[in-house]
């Protein structure tokens, strides 16, 4: 059982030029044979408002553990985005599991007309002006990771960026049959009906 807490997002400054944007926390309880365990997971978006950003997924057993450890995995995998001036170079798309971003340039002074979830990254990255739309799936953690994938496809990188892209297996045409189809050991009437040239 999975209960989700929405509110605005929580900025935390622990003196260094990183931001710190809590962009979900979520309350888990897992039914076990004692009662109900409760965990709780946050999501978190660190960046330096220069180019640099990242996110992490913590989990603990209380808020402030959870949003600690989503710190420190956020600061691990943060990522240099190319930007042009305050916004993006060109619109891409992107998508993770079933939720899909669209993310546009606008022009200065337009501001980020965004979501609460591309908001926090925007905001994080250093981007003050961009149009960006959450489609498919509203889950904000699968959100914020959409955003990062399409923000790494500006580093020319699409190997690093389409490893979180789920791509679609092409397979090849069915070889047609040639002749009619013999079956072993059928009857009288399946032998009419599949070969009607043999004798009977």
């Amino acid at each position: 059982m999975t209960q989700m807490t929405s509110g605005p997002d929580r900025s935390y400054d622990d003196g260094s030029d990183l931001q710190e944007k809590v962009v979900q926390i979520r309350r888990v309880a897992k039914v076990v044979k004692g009662g109900r365990h409760l965990t709780f997971n946050a999501m978190v978006v660190v960046g330096d408002g220069k180019g640099r950003v990242g996110a992490g997924l913590g989990k603990g057993a209380a808020v402030p553990d959870a949003v600690r450890k989503g710190t420190t995995i956020a600061r691990r995998n943060m990522v240099s985005i190319q930007l042009k001036d305050a916004t993006v170079p060109h619109a891409v798309r992107a998508h993770f599991g079933a939720s899909r971003v669209l993310l546009k340039p606008a022009p200065p002074g337009a501001g980020i007309k965004a979501g609460s979830a591309v908001r926090a990254v925007m905001e994080a990255v250093g981007v003050r002006d961009i149009v960006a739309k959450a489609l498919g799936s509203r889950n904000p953690i699968n959100v914020v990771k959409a955003t990062l994938v399409g923000l790494e496809s500006f580093r020319g990188e699409d190997a690093e960026a389409s490893k979180h892209v789920r791509r679609t297996a092409k397979l090849s045409p069915a070889p047609e049959r040639r002749g009619p189809v013999r079956r072993e050991g059928g009857g009288g009437r399946d032998r009419d009906r599949r070969r009607p040239d043999l004798p009977i």
